[in-house]
């Protein structure tokens, strides 16, 4: 499948696959979405001493590096993705230069460059396991204060948004862990409540009205 990097609407680059015509990150602005969806709404709302965080999606490595660059605790971060970002992709994208980080570009290159399936420290409280598996798969349980599910929309890949995905995503979770996602889609709410997740709607990024918090309550 063909894949081009784009320019979204905030300066910041994503992948986009035409014959899709979807994208990594949305295309009206890939650093704001990450930040309103996945730090402001998620990282900052779970109240946790040290937090556990699960990526459906780790793609790009966006969240994962913006989640570094806002850590003010101990981060232990697992990022889950099935088809891994190629070396030459990740050397356009330009999130260090777009984030003013330039004195950390080292941890974003180090963030793609450590080997997947091992636990690594990036930082002295950040630190990173990539797991190469699909999403079904995931066994964990009562593990994970916070889930960024950032996998690809339900318009092109629905089964991913289905009661059976969330239900594993219910089960990693610790009681009153959190999910966040950037979709806001009916069907996608019920699929979370029908697991068992207290769901609410909160305002979108830009470009989209509204996204989704699902939290795992009455365990």
């Amino acid at each position: 499948m063909k894949r081009e990097i784009i320019i979204t609407s905030d300066g910041s680059t994503t992948i986009h696959l035409p014959e899709w015509n979807e994208q990594y990150h949305s295309k009206h602005g890939a650093i704001q979405e990450a930040y309103h969806v996945f730090i402001r709404n998620g990282l900052k709302y779970v109240d946790a001493k040290n937090v556990s965080i699960l990526e459906i999606g780790f793609g790009t490595g966006l969240n994962s590096f913006i989640t570094l660059l806002e850590a003010k605790k101990e981060i232990d971060y697992v990022g889950v993705e099935a088809y891994p970002v190629a070396k030459e992709e990740v050397a356009k994208l330009n999130y260090v230069a777009e984030l003013d980080a330039d004195d950390k570009r080292e941890f974003f290159e180090k963030i793609h460059e450590v080997s997947w399936e091992e636990k690594h420290n990036i930082t002295p409280n950040f630190s990173l396991t990539k797991r190469k598996q699909f999403f079904a798969e995931i066994t964990d349980e009562n593990y994970f204060d916070l889930i960024y599910f950032d996998a690809f929309g339900a318009r092109v890949q629905p089964d991913l948004w289905t009661e059976d995905i969330f239900r594993i995503m219910f089960a990693a979770l610790k009681s009153e862990g959190v999910l966040v996602t950037y979709s806001a889609k009916g069907n996608v709410r019920r699929a979370m409540q029908a697991v068992g997740f207290d769901v609410e709607r909160l305002p979108g990024p830009p470009g989209k009205r509204e996204m989704l918090r699902a939290t795992k309550v009455g365990e």
